[in-house]
Parts: C-alpha cells; structure tokens; sequence
C-alpha cells in the first residue's frame, strides 16, 4: 500500500445520482464529476440513511441507522457520546477539519471535527433566529411556493458553496505551502443544488429549453397510496403546470452545473500541488431530488430518485479507476470504506461494512446486497406532519426487492430488476405474498414503531423547553455562515 491518503470528503445537498453525466444523463454538464468517476470507483445503488437532511448527516457520520442515534427529523440533536468517522479519523493520527454545510443542532458544532470553517446558515441552537431568504422567502421548505418562484436569479446557496470553495483551495494551498509530511483530512459540506430552483442566468440559459420533463408523471388523480396522497395534498403539487416543471427542472440542471464547477475549483487545487493521485476523494449527498417524477418534489419519500446518492470513491494510487459496481450498499457503508481505507479504527457501533472487499470482487457472493432507509416525522411540524399524529416509515432494499413500509398504511412492494422506475406496486399481489412477508419481517427486525413513537415524542416535549430557551436567551452561534436576505432574489426580467 502507498503511503497514508489525504482525506477529501464531499457531501452535497440533495443530488440526485442520474443527473450526472457520467451515470448517463445526455444533458447534464458535469465534467468534473464525470472526470473524478473515471479516476474512481461508482457505486450505483448507494441508498442514504434517511430521505431528510439532519437525520442523513447524523447517520454517514456515525455508521449507524437513524433509530439508533435517535435523530429522525431536522429538529433533533445527534448526542456528542457517539463517536464519528472523525473521531476515529483523529484516533489514527488525522486532523479532522470541516469546511461549511454539516447542519449539526445544539452546542456540539465539532462531533470530532478539530476545526470547522464557514459553517451552516442555519442557527447553532433551534428558536436562536430565523432565517431570512428574502424574496424567496418558503421557497427552501417543501412547499408548492419553491416551484412557483423559481428560474433564472441567485440562490443564497450559490453564495455559500462559493464561500466554502474560496475557504478549501486556500486550505490545500496552505497545506501544501507548509511542506509538513503529514496528509491532511477535510470533510467539505456543500448547500447545492438544493432549492429554490433558483440558477444564474448563465446556468439556466444553458439549460433551457435541453431538459426532458419527467418520465413518468403520476397524476393526482392516479395516485393511489393514501401517504403520498396526503403528502402531495399537504405540500400543494396535485396539480404542477407544465411550465413550473419544465423552470424548476431547468434550473435545477443550472445548480448542479454550478456545483460541478465548484467541485472542478477543489480539484484543480489538488491537482495543481501534484496532491490528486494520493488523495482518496469520497463524493456522495446527503439525499436525492425527485424534480418532478411521479408528480414529486424534494426528498421525502422511497422512490428511487428521492434515497439514492452519488457514491463515488477516488484513490488512484491504490484502488481501480474507471469501476463500476452495481450491488446493493448504503451510505454507512462508505464511512466504514473510508476508516477502512484510513487504516483508522472501526466506529464500535457502526452497522458499516468496508466496501473493499467487493471492490476487489464485485461478484462476491459474500457481499450480502441490503440497505435501509428511515423517515419519521415529528407531531406538530407544519411542514411534514399531520397536526398530532406523526409519520413512521422504512424501506428495506434487498437484491431485486424493495420494500417501503408505512405504519398503519399499507405497504409498497417493487421488484427494481424488472420494473426500475417503481410503477407496478406488487404488495397486493398474491403471487408474491411470501416475498412481502419476508420483507416485511426484515424491515420491522430492530425496529419498534411503537418504541420510536413515544422517543419522538419525548423529545417533541424537550423542544418545548430548549427552543423558548433559545428565543429568550439569545445564545451565541459559535461557527454560523451569515445568509444576507438580498442574496436570494429571482431576476426582474
């Protein structure tokens, strides 16, 4: 083995893996990315830890499910006891540094971070302070107003990963600068392409007019499973115009692009200090984006397009280059891949496995192709629940089969071999009664509805004290990006 790597580690926000160009989009401009895939390794069915940001996060960090680190929803606080991939990145010797989006609640701003530079937009502590997004004031939540307002203009996240880019090339510069022999560790966290679908002139022109509508869009009055329907109900998308579509997802290729260029800043840093071929780079989201499919927006759901990630590995001095691997993983999968990697100590509670292994052999039929999901939400949450009453969802993906469970609703059964675009719902179906019990048996191992149930609500109950404390004390963020109102803005004409 040469000798110890940097450490590139880059999560972007809600990214959806097929708009890549070298995954097959021949729209999408994404020459950086597709360059990093030909110097790398390409999971293709790397499904995240839960189809929400916090939650997400919490979970690549630690190695384990949401319900083990009892994060389900953006307001709940991962504890500082659980030791991280840069807790055990530090225990090797590393010198874990982070570098903008992380989205971490509560005091603990580090989770083994050493330092942390630029940082989130959001407020250390929740009911600290709103944020502003001036003209596109709701457009960040889901909400039919994101694709309302939507297309050419700035979005304040363009802002931010731009920040975040300046402040990583003058962190490799002065790494290289500084001629110490020891390799550096930097975990970057980007806001894009989140929405608003919001793009410069120049990303959305490009675009515009490039960009198929969806493949497949469900109508409100087909939509059959009575979550969904809520949902769409909730969030006001039974009935999206044709126009909205086709501006949202123009402008959504404009972000993606420009977050592409951003990455190419990082890159080309690297390879201007001859740093690129010993640098093991890890590129992945915390979540997908439905743009439009089956008449969704954001995250929030199981679809294919909503819990799949970007899972790419780079380390031309020791692994393959040009690989693609088609097998069942998970994101934490990618954590234990990276300690592993490291020559770092295993995180002792992490259900991780070291993708190394079938790396090696990518037929191994030792390799055990199986990921779950979670997605729970919390009573009261205007945005995502029902009054009172919360959801409770899982997804198991095993082999060809997946299952998406929904507590007290029924479940969604899809064979992804025969039927990849999720549009035949087998659950009812007689012939594959013994699968849907299988499946239904595995998504429920471990996992107490009723258990997690009361856990939301107990911590419901300690917002109710944490966020008035917040409000009337007014606690000072310690790493906080200051989003400016006027940097959100649709152009005039």
């Amino acid at each position: 083995m040469s000798q110890r790597p940097n450490i590139l580690f880059i999560e972007s926000d809600q990214h959806n893996p097929a708009v890549i160009g070298a995954n097959g989009d021949p729209v999408i401009q994404t020459p950086n990315l597709d360059a990093l895939t030909a110097r790398g390794i390409v999971f293709e069915t790397n499904y995240c830890a839960s189809p929400i940001c916090v939650p997400s996060r919490a979970s690549m960090l630690t190695g384990r499910h949401p319900y083990q680190n009892e994060v389900w929803t953006n307001n709940q606080y991962l504890h500082s006891a659980i030791p991280t991939f840069a807790h055990s990145l530090g225990a090797a010797g590393y010198k874990p540094v982070q570098i903008g989006r992380m989205h971490f609640n509560g005091p603990d701003q580090l989770h083994g971070f050493t330092e942390r530079f630029v940082g989130d937009h959001n407020s250390n502590h929740l009911g600290a302070s709103e944020i502003d997004h001036g003209e596109l004031k709701g457009t960040q939540g889901p909400d039919r107003i994101s694709l309302k307002l939507s297309g050419r203009g700035q979005n304040a996240y363009q802002v931010h990963d731009e920040a975040v880019t300046k402040r990583t090339v003058t962190f490799i510069d002065e790494h290289a600068a500084s001629n110490k022999p020891d390799p550096f560790c930097l975990a970057v966290g980007m806001m894009l392409p989140h929405q608003p679908f919001v793009s410069s002139k120049k990303d959305f022109d490009s675009y515009e007019g490039k960009v198929p509508p969806p493949k497949n869009l469900t109508s409100f009055a087909n939509e059959t499973h009575p979550y969904l329907k809520w949902w769409k109900s909730h969030t006001g998308i039974e009935d999206v115009s044709s126009e909205e579509i086709e501006r949202c997802r123009t402008a959504y290729y404009g972000l993606v692009t420009r977050l592409d260029s951003l990455l190419g800043d990082i890159f080309e840093a690297l390879d201007r200090h001859g740093l690129l071929e010993n640098t093991l780079i890890i590129y992945t989201a915390d979540h997908g984006e439905q743009i439009g499919e089956k008449g969704l927006w954001w995250k929030q759901t199981f679809y294919e397009d909503s819990v799949k990630v970007p899972a790419i590995i780079s380390w031309p001095a020791r692994l393959p280059t040009g690989l693609r691997i088609n097998r069942v993983t998970s994101q934490l999968d990618l954590n234990a891949t990276m300690l592993d990697l490291a020559c770092a100590p295993p995180l002792p509670s992490s259900y991780g496995r070291s993708l190394l292994p079938v790396i090696d052999n990518p037929e191994s039929d030792q390799w055990q192709d199986i990921a779950y999901s979670e997605y729970c939400t919390e009573p009261g949450d205007p945005s995502h629940s029902n009054g009172d009453q919360i959801w409770q969802h899982r997804m198991v993906r095993k082999n060809e089969w997946k299952l998406n469970y929904y507590h007290n609703m029924p479940s969604q059964l899809f064979n992804l071999t025969h039927d990849p675009d999720e549009m035949n719902d087998l659950s009812g179906s007689t012939e594959h009664a013994d699968i849907m019990r299988d499946m239904t048996e595995l998504v429920l191992k471990d996992w107490e509805p009723k258990t997690i149930e009361k856990k939301i609500r107990e911590q419901t109950e300690n917002l109710a004290i944490t966020i008035p404390w917040a409000e009337n004390t007014s606690p000072a963020d310690t790493i906080r990006w200051d989003l400016k109102p006027e940097w959100d803005y649709l152009d005039k004409t």
